[in-house]
């Protein structure tokens, strides 16, 4: 059964197999969690995701870590907020899916996400949560072993652990 964890803290400072990166669609870096990653990893990290060509909403590219203590990053690009009216839902669960396939890939037993779509792109921080909460714990597969949530704020992290207790 696989383990869930979450914590308030600095993605780019987790010993993972890999994190996940609130990518843009260029994901070429940007603001937020993206940024961070991006001055993390260092210039490497741009060069490896130039050759995708960017990536739609939703789906999701693998590169290395460099200077990262995480093996890869997992660059997924979440929707921005509408209302719900632009499959906002769908393409947020999709985020997590795809990521969660590339972290089987490549055989990862630990994967780290941060809240996707809720910083800038105004996605509600609740709905954000139950929609990654539902797409982790429907996961079926042996890998990975663990996630973490790993959130920006103590008050995001209550949104995910006050789920989770629900959940479980």
């Amino acid at each position: 059964m696989m383990k869930i964890e979450v914590i308030c803290g600095d993605i780019t400072q987790l010993e993972v197999c890999a994190i996940v990166n609130a990518a843009n669609c260029t994901l070429l870096g940007g603001g937020g969690v993206d940024g961070a990653i991006h001055r993390a990893a260092g210039p490497d990290l741009l060069e490896a995701c130039r050759k995708f060509n960017g990536c739609q909403t939703g789906e999701a590219r693998i590169t290395p870590g460099f200077r990262l203590p995480a093996k890869f990053v997992i660059h997924t690009p979440g929707p921005v907020w509408h209302g719900g009216t632009r499959r906002e839902p769908e393409l947020l669960r999709a985020c997590y899916e795809n990521s969660l396939t590339l972290a089987e890939e490549n055989n990862c037993r630990s994967l780290a996400f941060p809240c996707i779509s809720t910083g800038v792109y105004g996605y509600p921080k609740q709905a954000a949560a139950e929609i990654a909460l539902a797409a982790v714990l429907s996961w079926k597969n042996k890998l990975p072993e663990k996630v973490i949530f790993c959130c920006f704020s103590e008050r995001d992290a209550e949104i995910y652990r006050s789920l989770l207790a629900e959940k479980l």
